[in-house]
C-alpha cells in the first residue's frame, strides 16, 4: 500500500510543476504525474507541446527547434526549478534531466536529490 506521505510529496510536486511550465513555458500540461523512486522524482508530463510545435513537429528542422527550444527554457530556469524541487523534498537537488517527444507531445524530468525520499517517506 501506497504510503500517504509519498504520494501527497507527489501530488505538490505535480502541482509545483504545472505552474512552472504555466508560468515559465506559456501553457501547463494536460497532465503530470510524479513518482518518488529512492533518490530520484520521475515526473511524466502529458500534451506539452502547443499548436505551433505540433505544426513544427511535422519536420525534422521543426523537431530539432523544439527540442533546442525547450531545452534552453528549462537550462534558464533550472534555478528556479531546483528551488522549488528542494524546498518540497527539503534535500539538497543534485541533477537534473530532461526530454521531450515531439511524437507522444510527453516531456520527462528527472531530478536526482542528495537522499532516498522513499525511505524518508515510509
Amino acid at each position: 500500500m501506497k504510503d500517504p506521505r509519498k504520494g501527497q510529496l507527489e501530488a505538490k510536486i505535480s502541482e509545483a510543476i504545472i505552474k512552472f511550465e504555466r508560468d515559465h513555458m506559456g501553457r501547463g500540461p494536460e497532465e503530470v504525474k510524479t513518482h518518488i523512486i529512492e533518490d530520484m522524482i520521475l515526473v511524466r508530463l502529458k500534451g506539452v507541446l502547443t499548436l505551433a510545435e505540433k505544426q513544427l513537429a511535422k519536420s525534422e528542422q521543426g523537431i530539432e527547434l523544439i527540442k533546442k527550444v525547450r531545452a534552453n527554457l528549462i537550462e534558464n530556469s533550472r534555478s528556479l526549478l531546483e528551488q522549488i524541487i528542494s524546498d518540497l523534498t527539503m534535500t539538497k537537488l543534485i541533477s537534473l534531466h530532461t526530454d521531450i517527444s515531439t511524437v507522444t507531445g510527453e516531456r520527462v524530468i528527472l531530478f536526482t536529490v542528495a537522499e532516498n525520499l522513499q525511505k524518508k517517506l515510509t
